[in-house]
């Protein structure tokens, strides 16, 4: 049976996660690490910890929806302490998604800044059409519930890569987040990411190709958190028998 950490667990997805481990006969949730009270009825012989080492020591994979100060505090203990991970984590910055990378050679890390297979399949597609429709204007929009603090989503920058990618195009050079005031016309090759924020809307992202006379959009909603936990429980048990190295949700699917 395989031992699950849990790093994030009075996060919405985090607390999902532990029903979903309690209903999953082939998993045990290992341990827990919090930094504050847990206001979870757990069994008392769950390990509840707030010392990384520990967590670590005591799960055979770990899965972690936290924050990106407490992801870069676990890349730490990782590198001394190597053990299979998912990461669901939005919002890293390139010095965290560079330790990632570094880790991976000690250890199978699967990063992923969605973790459902609708999503998946988005990029899949997106990346098909922003090849075979390079005249096409590519927008990205995504709206999320109130209390999401990073923007654009993880999700929407994954996107916005794929589509640039498929194009030969730097994204970070052509990646335009919003718009305000006489800026001019559209150029030929930008790629803009719009967030919206506002009640309880666990995710929503749609990609346009807009065309003379013509545009496509395609949309991928998440109607519940519970598609992240799931997707990252179902990340784990392939993971777990998977060599060192880098992968994301795709390499499942």
């Amino acid at each position: 049976m395989m031992k699950i950490g849990v790093f994030g667990a009075t996060g919405r997805v985090g607390k999902l996660l532990l029903e979903e481990i309690k209903e999953d006969k082939s998993l045990e949730l290992g341990s827990i690490f919090i930094r504050k009270e847990l206001n979870i009825s757990l069994s008392k012989d769950i390990l509840v910890t707030n010392d990384l080492k520990t967590f670590v020591q005591n799960s055979d994979i770990i899965i972690d929806f936290s924050l990106p100060e407490a992801t870069k505090t676990l890349l730490s203990t990782l590198s001394s302490h190597p053990k299979p991970i998912v990461c669901g984590t939005t919002g890293l910055g390139d010095s965290e998604l560079k330790t990632i990378d570094k880790l991976s050679k000690s250890m199978p890390i699967l990063y992923a800044t969605n973790m459902s297979q609708g999503i998946a399949m988005l990029g899949e597609v997106a990346t098909m059409l922003s090849r075979t429709l390079k005249e096409a204007d590519i927008e990205i929009c995504e709206i999320h519930h109130r209390y999401k603090k990073d923007a654009p989503s993880g999700t929407a920058l994954t996107l916005g890569q794929k589509c640039a990618k498929a194009r030969g195009l730097d994204f970070d050079k052509i990646r335009i987040s919003g718009r305000d005031g006489n800026i001019g016309q559209r150029s030929n090759d930008e790629i803009a990411l719009m967030s919206l924020r506002g009640g309880d809307v666990a995710g929503r992202h749609t990609i346009g190709f807009y065309m003379d006379g013509e545009y496509i959009e395609i949309t991928h909603n998440a109607t519940s958190r519970l598609t992240f936990a799931k997707g990252a429980l179902k990340a784990a048990k392939w993971l777990i028998n998977q060599k060192n190295g880098l992968y994301d949700i795709n390499d499942i699917f």
